[in-house]
């Protein structure tokens, strides 16, 4: 299998970005990507106001494009994340979108952990407009591959990754808009520590640049991880994408010489009561 990490500039205007996203996404199909996957909020990214206004359904524009787009260039098409608007919801959702060849939408993925936080002075808080997710999603490739979904500040949570890697995943897609402090310090550690605790690859499509209103940067740095940490591909700070094969024989022979997954000891692991702030 080849999988390409599609690295983006989204801004407010989400014709602009929609049509990005269509000649990045081509042209990783046209370098041999089976599995495409694209950067968190790809659709539209700013204020908070510019998510509202461009927010849309699951039957919107954005995820129509990715399922004719899927189906017509015969690829497996993860369409990051977008903005979600869901009937009955004061909230929006930052919802992960798993697509198939057939146009099919395989599997949708809400983001459980609101980045809720202060960098470098910024205040974040992703929770006053969004809702956090419920549910892990695992999906299949068409070839039957186990596909885990998370979104960018997920990558902080060694929990889902590891139940993800439980329950089968043997790719995890990670849509994300790191901040640029943040991602200067801990993206590449983070990336690569999931993939080799989870004996895993993981498919990291970023950000870069900045986006209204103008003081927040994206790290960029979009990668390509495989099961024993090596990284196989890496983006600079510019729009654009990487692509790599992903051996999955090599990663069965990782799994069956180093059994760190089968060896786990699941009756030994007691939550604490109360987790320390």
């Amino acid at each position: 299998m080849r999988a390409a990490a599609v690295q983006l500039n989204s801004n407010e205007d989400t014709a602009r970005n929609l049509a990005e996203a269509d000649r990045l996404t081509r042209a990783a199909a046209a370098d041999g990507a089976d599995l495409i996957v694209l950067p968190e909020k790809w659709n539209v990214l700013g204020t908070a106001e510019d998510l509202e206004r461009g927010a849309e359904p699951l039957d919107g524009p954005a995820v129509g494009w990715a399922r004719q787009t899927a189906r017509e260039l015969g690829v497996d098409l993860v369409a990051g994340s977008i903005a979600e608007r869901r009937e009955g919801r004061d909230k929006l959702s930052n919802s992960s979108v798993h697509v198939g060849p057939d146009g099919e939408v395989k599997a949708v993925y809400r983001k459980i952990h609101m980045f809720d936080v202060v960098v470098d002075g910024i205040e974040y808080r992703e929770s006053a407009t969004e809702e956090p997710g419920e549910d892990i999603a695992l999906s299949q490739t068409a070839d039957g591959t186990e596909l885990g979904l998370t979104v960018c500040y997920d990558l902080r949570f060694p929990e889902l990754f590891r139940i993800l890697a439980v329950r089968g995943a043997r790719i995890v897609a990670l849509p994300a808009a790191f901040t640029k402090p943040t991602g200067a310090a801990h993206w590449e550690i983070l990336v690569r520590a999931r993939a080799i605790e989870n004996q895993a690859f993981v498919v990291a499509a970023d950000q870069c640049g900045t986006a209204p209103p103008g003081d927040r940067e994206s790290f960029g740095g979009s990668m390509i991880v495989d099961p024993w940490g090596e990284v196989l591909a890496r983006a600079g700070d510019q729009p654009g994408f990487v692509a790599a094969d992903l051996d999955l024989a090599r990663q069965d022979q990782v799994r069956e010489q180093l059994p760190s997954l089968a060896n786990r000891v699941p009756a030994a692991y007691r939550w604490p009561v109360e987790v320390p702030v």
